[in-house]
């Protein structure tokens, strides 16, 4: 206040003071250094209380939260204490539910102690001891239960499942709680809720899965003569097998499915039909029926058991019969309905019911392998049971439909023969008799037989859905190439060493390359619309069966001339005749061969069509002549004696070698082939003039030889004839002019 006076008089006398000035400045600075003062006491004396307090604050809530721990620890340990303590009261009254939550809790209380860090109390290993030891005596208590509501008789044998077992086999299911245990409820639940409260229950069911497969619903299937009952007493169900005689060899599905869903709901009505809460973690809905988890369990084995067992062998083998097959699929989706609502089975059609709609297809599948199957037991079966086929021979078949008749097919009853000699083209234009006619020869009766049965195939693909008509047309083609695959491999040995297998083979290569000529084209009305490009024919195969034939009976030839030639290699090469024991050995190569020829001329006797016979049998005793003429005319000397000799050898070629040919079984049919030798024999001419030298002298040799124009000429050449003239005559002038007129 002074100071403002004191200014204000100042200001107010307007009389500035250098005097007043001064004092003013010192009284502010006394107020600053008072201000100082001040906020030096501050800093230091409250700032240092205020740390202190603080630093008590972050003390005291330290101990607070160390409070809470060690008393959420003795709150946890006291929560695990209860849980052991209830526990133990609800087993002893047989509430094993409730038992099991406690023990799941005590459970949950451990874990939590032992998820605290810096907290490793020496008791939390004492606890968990004690916990596992309840569990396992828990799980003792249930499993006694267990065994008291289900019970297996089996017999004795642990590992078979034969059908004499399995009617010793019996399952017992407990009823009704006896008496002191009603309070617990119904025993069956409260016992399967435990172990599924414990994660126990898979492992029991899996076991009861297994042995349910192994023991009943495997068997039922397998075994058409098993038949289920049940027997129900005071306090149990008992389910047992009798065997009756089955009328069939395969039960058809709807009894295996009848005698299933049997067992199903026996099942259900006293053990399956149990809601169960599952643990949280592993299921999201919560309940589930113990049926359902079953049947997660043992489904897929079942109906892969339901399919190979029963619904394969249900698939019709002609399609006549697939309309009632509809019956088969019905009775799957009922069967099916069934599980569902007694809850074994979720979601929608399985793999069960899919099998049995894809019926069709099925059914072609199984034609088609039985007639691949029948096939090549036919390739495999033996080449020498034959029997004739003659230019009228035919393959028995039941009558072909009418052209363009299309689907709604249904085979004629009449049967009717399918001639070689005559294939009906286009209906108009007949072909003369013999253009596709074979001639008679001998085939396997295997491969007729595979004939008929590209036929019937053929026949039952024109009635067929197109799909089936398709793989059946292409399985018959399979037919052909698994012949042309396995027949030549799977007989190589005998067809090598056996001439008349080699004949028969070729003649049934022959057949069927005759056959598929013409195969196609019966059925092409119904094949070709379904077919792209119309390509329902055989014909690309034939080529490659007449080489297959061809090839197998020319490899016999090569064997057969390698033998006649070994044979005739050990003849001294017909020299020096005079010595008996060259003559000798010359002779019996001569009997062997023909020996040879003879017995060959039996085995294709019959067999091979008459044509192919004489060409076969002439080129080999062509091959013999050939030899003899070539070993002869290489001779540098030949005395007169061994000129009368290699006549007699020759001779005997001459007069036995047509006997060989012998192609019919009736002698003197066979004459006419025998004069025809010369026909077949390349070389026979050249023989008998080689025989006409071996007798004649100089001048017979000259005329026969007629300036290059006789019938010498015609066989031999200019050298050859003067070689042998040389070797059979001596060295005169006479020889030396017959010699200038060969030329």
């Amino acid at each position: 206040g002074e100071v403002c006076n004191m200014i204000n008089k100042k200001y107010n006398e307007f009389l500035p003071s250098m005097q007043s000035a001064e004092d003013l400045v010192s009284q502010v600075d006394g107020l600053s250094s008072n201000i100082d003062l001040l906020k030096a006491g501050i800093e230091n004396e409250v700032q240092r209380d205020l740390n202190v307090a603080v630093a008590e604050f972050t003390e005291l809530k330290q101990q607070l939260e160390r409070d809470t721990l060690v008393l959420s620890i003795l709150k946890k340990l006291q929560e695990f204490d209860t849980a052991i303590k209830e526990y133990n009261t609800a087993l002893l009254e047989k509430k094993y539910t409730a038992a099991a939550q406690q023990l799941e809790k005590a459970r949950s209380s451990l874990k939590m102690l032992e998820s605290r860090k810096g907290f490793e109390l020496k008791i939390l290993k004492a606890l968990g001891t004690e916990l596992t030891v309840q569990t396992q005596n828990m799980l003792y208590h249930l499993g006694e239960e267990w065994q008291k509501l289900v019970v297996w008789k089996l017999p004795p044998s642990k590992e078979s499942s034969s059908l004499e077992s399995v009617i010793h086999s019996e399952l017992h299911l407990r009823t009704v709680p006896s008496k002191e245990e009603e309070i617990a409820g119904p025993p069956v639940a409260s016992v399967l809720q435990a172990f599924a409260v414990l994660g126990e229950l898979h492992t029991k069911l899996k076991i009861f899965g297994q042995l349910l497969l192994k023991y009943i619903l495997k068997p039922l299937i397998s075994y058409p003569s098993l038949q289920p009952f049940t027997e129900e007493q005071s306090d149990v169900v008992i389910l047992r097998f009798k065997s009756e005689e089955p009328s069939l060899d395969h039960s058809s599905p709807m009894e295996v499915f009848d005698k299933i869903k049997l067992i199903f709901e026996v099942l259900h009505k006293y053990l399956l039909n149990v809601p169960l809460e599952q643990p949280v973690e592993d299921k999201k809905e919560g309940r589930v029926t113990l049926a359902e988890l079953l049947g997660d369990m043992i489904w897929e084995e079942l109906s892969d058991c339901l399919i190979q067992n029963c619904l394969v062998n249900s698939i019709p083998t002609n399609s006549s019969k697939l309309e009632q097959y509809i019956e088969v699929i019905k009775s799957t989706e009922e069967f099916e309905k069934v599980l569902k609502n007694m809850q074994f089975l979720k979601g929608d059609t399985t793999d069960l019911l899919k099998y049995a709609r894809n019926v069709n297809s099925h059914f072609a599948n199984k034609k088609c392998q039985d007639v691949i199957v029948a096939a090549r037991n036919l390739m495999t079966s033996e080449i020498h049971n034959t029997v004739k086929i003659t230019p009228d021979s035919c393959v028995a078949l039941p009558s072909l439909p009418n052209s363009g008749a299309g689907d709604h097919l249904k085979m004629q009853k009449t049967s009717k023969l399918l001639h070689n000699d005559m294939v009906n083209l286009e209906n108009e234009t007949k072909l003369s008799q013999y253009t596709f006619s074979l001639p008679a020869c001998r085939i396997s009766s295997s491969v007729e037989k595979l004939m008929e049965l590209a036929y019937q195939t053929l026949l039952e693909a024109t009635a067929s859905t197109d799909q089936c008509c398709i793989q059946l047309f292409y399985s018959v083609r399979n037919i052909f190439q698994l012949f042309y695959d396995v027949v030549p491999t799977y007989h190589k040995e005998n067809l090598q060493k056996l001439p008349q297998l080699a004949a028969i083979h070729h003649n049934n290569c022959m057949y069927i390359a005759h056959h598929l000529l013409t195969l196609g084209h019966q059925f092409r009305y119904r094949l070709t619309n379904i077919l792209c490009d119309g390509a329902a024919t055989f014909v690309d195969l034939v080529p490659g069966f007449r080489r297959l034939g061809m090839e197998c009976f020319l490899a016999q030839m090569r064997v057969q001339k390698g033998e006649i030639l070994e044979r005739l290699s050990s003849a001294r090469n017909f020299s020096n005749m005079d010595d008996e024991e060259n003559y000798c050995a010359a002779n019996k190569a001569i009997r062997q061969v023909l020996h040879q020829l003879k017995r060959l001329g039996k085995v294709w006797q019959d067999v091979l069509p008459v044509n192919v016979y004489c060409k076969a049998m002439g080129t080999l005793l062509n091959t013999a002549l050939t030899e003899i003429v070539t070993r002869i005319a290489a001779l540098e000397d030949i005395s007169a004696e061994d000129a009368d000799r290699l006549y007699s050898l020759c001779r005997t070629m001459v007069e036995e070698g047509p006997q060989v040919f012998t192609p019919l079984p009736e002698e003197d049919k066979n004459k006419k082939y025998q004069e025809e030798v010369p026909v077949y024999v390349q070389k026979w001419m050249t023989f008998k003039e080689l025989m006409i030298i071996l007798q004649a002298n100089l001048q017979e040799i000259v005329d026969q030889w007629a300036d290059g124009k006789g019938p010498l000429a015609a066989e031999f050449s200019a050298a050859e004839v003067k070689s042998l003239i040389r070797a059979l005559f001596q060295n005169t002038e006479r020889r030396a002019a017959a010699l200038a007129k060969i030329k």
